[in-house]
């Protein structure tokens, strides 16, 4: 092996050693405990909080986040969706048309500078559909899109639930057949595989909007409060029969039916269902046969039935999903989505293009992943930079400079320290901060040499190194 050091320096004393304690302060911390002036600032100064139901990613959370969305996109890659994205802002009525009440209620909505009314996007599936509109045929269906963009909508704020948030979204046009379902369902599952979850963990209820509706005419319910009733069906596992049959009634639900709605609502398997409405029904015949194709993917153990079931949005016409934390109490959905085959007529279009598809959101994921400490350490402490260069005094920025770009030409994360170089202390403890492995000190005796001094942060040693040497320099080398 060819000598590349020209020696070890075995006497630290004339540089000084990392010390990882900052003592620098820029304001008091007592300053953060206010919390009157935390959004609305005090003596002319701006708020320095994000506003409510919003967040700042630093760079640990932006390393968390990073992590997931490559996660998210590694899983629907794997699976043939093709990345996409559209405006944040939209027409107002895209969203409000055809999106529910409930949705209706929450948006963020303004009139911009020409007067027109927008809103941000409160959820992808709206704009999806309009640009699939706008594209016209020269889509060639089937197509598997996937996007995550970020969503607001002005809710009640809750471990969990935020006013904006960003969401994985796949989706699938032009399938007709549970096989579009199965597939999502199978990439869901990959999904909740690769961050390390399983199926103790996680449980997808699947339910079916035809059934839903089969329901409501069977027991002769008004259609003009089939919505009402959806919307208290869907708070059975938060809040218990009682509490729905109690908003059953309140809407109009006589109690003989409110008993059959809350009887049909506690079915957790297909052979129950059987005995509401036969084996041979073809509702029943088409969920069996898409619990059998997720056989088939493997993931049967993350599937149930769930008769209580029903999604919010109103554009959902088939195959409903959620899927939930098995340990969550309340339950709260990490995830939903189903079928959406009559969206495009919704909007005018003359003709539909089935379709359906998922989101599922980065809060409550995060959460989940962090208390089951599944976030490894090594993502959420990723170093900013491997090396940190310093020029120990101001006239070697350029030599600095130099060896900085060196670095990053052969593609490797490089800083050079920018503050005032009068205390190397400080400069150690920078490097320390972001992570790095080692700093490449430019010294004037050294650098008249040809060399650099490099000193390992976490071996606590230090070598003065050929610069022609500095790419390829191993320390565990001088070991064999």
């Amino acid at each position: 092996m060819s000598r590349i050091i020209l020696h070890r320096i075995t006497s630290p004393s004339r540089f000084l050693q990392s010390n990882t304690t900052c003592t620098q302060r820029y304001f008091s911390c007592t300053q953060l405990k206010n919390e009157e002036h935390r959004y609305k600032g005090r003596n002319g100064m701006i708020a320095f909080d994000p506003i409510a139901g919003t967040r700042d990613f630093l760079p640990k959370q932006m390393n968390e986040r990073n992590w997931l969305f490559s996660k998210m996109r590694e899983s629907a890659r794997k699976f043939g969706f093709q990345e996409y994205d559209v405006p944040i802002l939209e027409p107002e009525d895209l969203y409000k048309r055809k999106g529910g009440e409930e949705i209706s209620q929450q948006m963020y909505c303004f009139e911009d500078g020409s007067g027109q009314r927008v809103s941000l996007r409160p959820e992808m599936t709206p704009s999806l559909a309009r640009m699939v509109l706008g594209q016209g045929a020269s889509l060639i269906m089937p197509i598997k899109y996937f996007s995550i963009p970020q969503c607001w909508r002005y809710e009640t704020m809750t471990k969990g639930r935020r006013r904006e948030h960003y969401q994985l979204n796949l989706d699938i046009w032009g399938s007709k057949g549970i096989c579009a379902e199965a597939e999502l369902i199978a990439c869901m599952c990959d999904l909740f595989t690769s961050l390390g979850l399983t199926s103790s963990d996680i449980v997808i209820s699947i339910n079916n909007r035809k059934i839903l509706q089969y329901l409501m005419n069977s027991m002769g319910v008004p259609e003009q409060l089939h919505s009402s009733v959806f919307i208290a069906i869907d708070k059975f596992d938060k809040i218990g029969a009682d509490e729905v049959t109690s908003l059953l009634n309140e809407i109009g639900i006589s109690q003989e039916t409110s008993k059959k709605i809350i009887s049909f609502s506690e079915i957790r398997n297909i052979k129950e269902l059987h005995s509401h409405m036969g084996s041979d029904h073809e509702l029943v015949v088409e969920i069996e046969n898409l619990f059998h194709l997720c056989s088939c993917y493997g993931v049967e153990s993350f599937i149930e039935f769930n008769a209580s079931i029903v999604r919010g949005l109103s554009y959902y016409s088939g195959t409903i999903f959620e899927a939930y934390a098995r340990d969550r109490v309340p339950p709260r959905a990490l995830c939903g989505g189903g079928r959406y085959d009559n969206i495009l007529t919704m909007y005018g279009a003359a003709n539909d293009i089935p379709a359906c598809g998922f989101g599922l959101g980065d809060v409550m994921m995060l959460e989940i992943l962090r208390e089951k400490k599944l976030v490894p350490e090594s993502v959420i402490n990723e170093p900013a930079a491997k090396s940190v260069v310093i020029p120990m005094n101001e006239s070697l920025r350029g030599e600095a400079a130099q060896v900085v770009t060196l670095l990053r030409k052969q593609g490797t994360a490089a800083d050079v320290y920018v503050g005032r170089v009068n205390k190397l202390k400080n400069a150690l403890n920078f490097a320390d901060r972001v992570g790095a492995e080692r700093v490449i000190m430019i010294m004037p005796d050294e650098w008249a040499n040809g060399s650099v001094v490099v000193k390992y942060l976490r071996r606590k040693e230090q070598f003065e190194v050929r610069l022609q040497d500095l790419i390829t320099f191993d320390p565990n080398d001088l070991e064999k």
